[in-house]
């Protein structure tokens, strides 16, 4: 199947929202279907995580990890080890450094500015995409459901890689990092003001996605060039 080419060059989705509320599949499947160039930009704060703790660094070092932040390139983003639960969690506790974050300011605005591959958009999804990396973003979108939902989905996604998880830990490390992700002084989890606010407790991936292309129709300025 072609891509759509409806939107304008230079068009970017900015996708924020919680650990598991849908915004990645959302993400990759827009991406697909506009022939967007994607960046999941959690995998940043993975991946910082992921070499901190190789390195057996302090996580709460900020110093430390902004070092590695000013390491980082795309080809860090490949490793299936950044899914893990654990680097996960490493990964929230990087995220909450100021610094870490203005250090990743320049690799994810260069991204949507610059698409790899000659594409003629982006899309990118995280925290801050809609407030503070791409505030310009035509079309900002905030994903979420119910924590308990958003455990399960987890949960379920970790059993299906073989992997070791226990409900009520996945449950619980998810309430610690919604609580650092919204309290943090520097970008805090919150909708941008334009943004259309997606609850995705009761639906699937085929529903999201109807109600994204359904907002993004309703744009105006993105159906004239």
């Amino acid at each position: 199947m072609s891509a759509d080419s409806t939107l304008p060059r230079g068009t970017i989705i900015a996708i924020d929202g919680p650990a598991a509320s849908g915004k990645g599949s959302l993400g990759r499947r827009l991406s697909a279907h506009f022939g967007l160039a994607y960046l999941d930009t959690g995998l940043l704060y993975r991946a910082i995580g992921h070499k901190m703790l190789k390195q057996g660094a302090d996580l709460a070092d900020s110093t430390a990890a902004v070092e590695v932040a000013c390491s980082l390139g795309f080809d860090d983003l490949r490793p299936a080890i950044l899914r893990d639960d654990e680097i996960a969690q490493a990964a929230g506790v990087v995220a909450a450094h100021p610094d870490v974050r203005k250090a990743l300011h320049g690799l994810q605005k260069r991204f949507a500015a610059e698409p790899p591959g000659g594409a003629p958009g982006t899309v990118l999804d995280g925290r801050d995409i809609g407030t503070v990396i791409c505030p310009n973003a035509q079309i900002k979108l905030f994903i979420n459901a119910g924590i308990e939902v958003r455990a399960r989905r987890r949960h379920k996604e970790l059993q299906a890689r073989g992997l070791n998880s226990i409900y009520s830990r996945v449950l619980r490390d998810m309430r610690e990092r919604d609580a650092r992700d919204r309290s943090r002084a520097i970008a805090p989890l919150v909708p941008a003001d334009d943004a259309c606010v997606l609850d995705t407790t009761e639906l699937d991936e085929d529903s999201v996605f109807r109600s994204a292309l359904a907002f993004i129709s309703s744009r105006t300025p993105l159906n004239s060039e």
